[in-house]
């Protein structure tokens, strides 16, 4: 039927909202492989490639955007 499902899955990002965690939100970067939290630019830029036609053969998939979070 031409339908794709794919999903992205984020992980800690930069925003007004995540600013007010404060030290909470440091803690919780603070875990995170590559060492800082993501710009909500590097979360788009998966789900601009899943949209794309780029991705026409992807289908199922859940593409973390983490920093290396999952992988460890």
């Amino acid at each position: 039927m031409g339908v794709r499902v794919n999903a992205v899955s984020p992980g800690p990002t930069s925003t007004p909202g995540t600013d007010a965690m404060g030290e909470g939100f440091a803690a919780v970067v603070s875990t995170i492989p590559l060492g800082r939290a993501a710009e909500p630019e590097e979360i788009a830029e998966a789900i601009v490639f899943l949209a794309s036609d780029r991705a026409s053969y992807v289908n199922g998939a859940v593409i973390p955007v983490d920093g290396g979070r999952v992988a460890v």
